[in-house]
């Protein structure tokens, strides 16, 4: 009952949208830590930063990577969009709060910044907001399932 309500989406192609612009945006962000692609450190050395030098208890290092590779392409393919959503959304929450609120609001353009300011978070967690409102929309894996689900219930 729970899994069905998860997957349950219509075929909407602004949530389309907003999926695989959420889903591509971040992957490379998750690649980066998971897999040391685009400049990042990769497992080994995001898993030392965020347990050992940023002092994040280990199950929330492991849910904050997972959300940003395993989440990231849960939403390019459409797949338990609304719970990839949810990860992402909280993650970048968090990073947001306990971060990036000190830099301000605005991204470091000029870099004469601190650092990044929430712009960008905010932006991310309004889509993920979106996704779990909506769904994963048209062309997803979930759409796929609900609709099989659907022709069951009416038999």
């Amino acid at each position: 009952m729970v899994l069905r309500a998860l997957l349950r989406t219509e075929s909407d192609v602004t949530a389309l949208v907003l999926r695989l612009t959420l889903g591509i945006v971040m992957f490379p962000h998750g690649a980066q830590k998971v897999l040391g692609w685009f400049g990042g450190y990769g497992l080994p050395g995001t898993w030392h930063f965020f347990t050992q030098q940023m002092g994040i208890p280990a199950v929330f290092a492991a849910l904050a990577i997972a959300a940003e590779f395993l989440g990231s392409i849960g939403l390019i393919v459409g797949f338990l969009g609304r719970v990839a959503a949810f990860g992402i959304g909280v993650e970048m929450a968090v990073a947001a709060v306990m971060v990036h609120l000190p830099n301000g609001f605005f991204m470091n353009w000029t870099g004469k910044q601190a650092g990044e300011g929430i712009e960008y978070h905010i932006l991310v967690v309004g889509i993920a907001l979106a996704l779990m409102i909506r769904g994963s929309g048209a062309l997803s894996i979930d759409r796929a399932i609900s609709r099989r689900q659907g022709s069951r219930l009416s038999l």
